[in-house]
């Protein structure tokens, strides 16, 4: 079907409805109603109809004295139900929480959607000062273990594809961040390494002084489902302790894998 054919099969008020909260999520914040309307482009007529319904259904709530419009609690509702519903996210959720408790450190799962790495489940260690990341953050690939070694399942017909310009951080960039490849060529090296390995260890990758340990999850259809890691903070964990960690992790990515239907 060509694109102005697929255009008529369009329901407009629902694309407007999706357009507005994808804006207010993009933006992370309120917006009075001609900012909405300013943002999505359609007729203000249209714009306010659509803006009552979300509101009716409690997609968006209405501040009673600003008369500002933010995304509500069913938004939320809506992701934490499609992150549960993951295989990945059920099978998983009890393994790292074993893994948690044996190895002292928080632990996650990670998949990947587009450019970023999602992280889908997460369980924090109670003593452990890494708190940076929780269910839902998005992080770039290409500045995090978890995204090293999700970036190994594709081809480099894909990898470029993902990464059509070479330069990744400008050099300014480069010298706040000096554990993130600056150029695609680079990534892509280290990526291979990453491959050839089975797992990527790295310290400071994305905040300075924590180290992780990251192994990739298959299902049964020997493909990435996602990575499970965990993050080490570098004065709590001596270097000798982490070929331990290490095998802890290795084991949890196998259990996973095996729950999903793989080897």
């Amino acid at each position: 079907m060509s694109d102005k054919g697929e255009q008529k099969q369009l329901i407009p008020a629902l694309e407007r409805g999706l357009m507005i909260l994808m804006e207010l999520n993009r933006h992370q914040r309120e917006m009075s109603f001609s900012e909405i309307v300013k943002r999505v482009g359609f007729p203000q007529s249209s714009s306010y109809r659509a803006v009552q319904t979300l509101e009716h259904m409690g997609f968006l709530r209405h501040h009673p004295v600003t008369g500002l419009y933010s995304l509500s609690v069913n938004v939320l509702r809506l992701g934490f139900e499609y992150v549960a519903s993951l295989d990945v996210v059920q099978v998983g959720q009890p393994v790292i929480e074993s893994l948690c408790e044996l190895t002292g450190c928080s632990s996650h799962i990670a998949i990947r959607d587009g450019c970023d790495a999602v992280y889908v489940a997460r369980v924090g260690a109670t003593n452990s000062t890494v708190r940076r990341v929780c269910v839902g953050t998005r992080l770039p690939l290409h500045r995090t273990s978890s995204g090293r070694m999700l970036l190994t399942a594709l081809s480099r017909e894909e990898f470029e594809t993902l990464y059509p310009s070479d330069e990744l951080l400008s050099k300014e960039l480069w010298s706040k961040e000096p554990g993130t490849p600056a150029s695609r060529d680079l990534l892509w090296q280290r990526v291979q390494e990453d491959c050839r390995r089975g797992y990527v260890i790295a310290d400071s990758c994305f905040h300075l002084g924590i180290s992780s340990i990251v192994y990739p999850l298959y299902n049964h259809d020997g493909a990435m489902e996602g990575v499970v890691g965990i993050m080490v903070p570098v004065h709590e964990v001596p270097p000798e302790a982490h070929d331990r960690l290490r095998s802890h992790v290795a084991d949890a990515a196998a259990s996973i894998s095996g729950m999903l239907g793989h080897g």
